[in-house]
């Protein structure tokens, strides 16, 4: 478990550290996003998609505000094109993250941990949580990418992290570009309410999952 647990901190350790970079540079803004998406609207909605796509998927490396472009992508589109685009550049992102992670990532974790005993050790405790990680890594800022990123290293079959990406981006991305789709700049409320409510439900799904570990933990220490 502390190996599984070292994995986990050392890639969300890198992706903070881009994250940090990003706001220390100001390379992407918020203000960035919203000019880009407007440009982009001036020409055509067929780039406009495009835009949001390529956003959600570069999030993989530089951590984008994914809440903001879901309902931006909302906004500006309307609710099915915004939530068609949102969904194609989360599920890019993902399948992404796992694959190159799934094909370069064992052989990194063989350098780190240098026992196939612990290896095969943190692949079967993720395949037992991972599925519900990636489930509620959208409450965590960077989770879904770590989530993605262990999913390969680990090797979880394709079929059950496609099931699980899907469960935890797809309601995310309706629901984020309904919200977007019936706010203005006059009327946020929609749009406000929706990322509170969000937060909170996937919160309240960190906090049972928390609890549940701990129930687990206490049960596998008395057997």
């Amino acid at each position: 478990m502390k190996n599984l647990i070292k994995l986990f901190v050392l890639l969300i350790g890198f992706f903070a550290s881009l994250f940090i970079v990003i706001k220390l540079t100001g390379l992407i803004t918020v203000d960035d996003i919203k000019e880009w998406l407007a440009l982009a609207e001036t020409v055509s909605p067929l780039y406009l998609a495009a835009v949001v796509v390529l956003l959600l998927f570069v999030d993989l490396l530089i951590s984008i505000p994914t809440l903001i472009v879901c309902m931006l992508s909302g906004y500006f589109l309307g609710f099915g094109n915004g939530a068609l685009a949102s969904m194609i550049g989360l599920s890019a992102a993902g399948v992404v993250g796992y694959t190159l992670s799934r094909l370069f990532g064992p052989a990194m974790l063989q350098k780190m941990v240098k026992c196939e005993a612990k290896i095969d050790e943190m692949g079967r405790l993720f395949h037992r949580h991972g599925f519900i990680m990636i489930l509620i890594s959208r409450a965590i800022p960077m989770m879904p990418e770590t989530a993605a990123c262990m999913s390969g290293i680990t090797r979880m079959p394709v079929k059950r992290f496609a099931l699980a990406w899907m469960l935890a981006s797809y309601p995310y991305a309706l629901i984020t570009a309904y919200a977007g789709s019936v706010s203005s700049i006059d009327d946020p409320a929609p749009a406000i309410f929706t990322a509170f409510g969000m937060m909170l439900l996937l919160w309240m799904g960190v906090t049972l999952f928390s609890r549940y570990r701990m129930v687990e933990a206490k049960r596998m220490a008395r057997g």
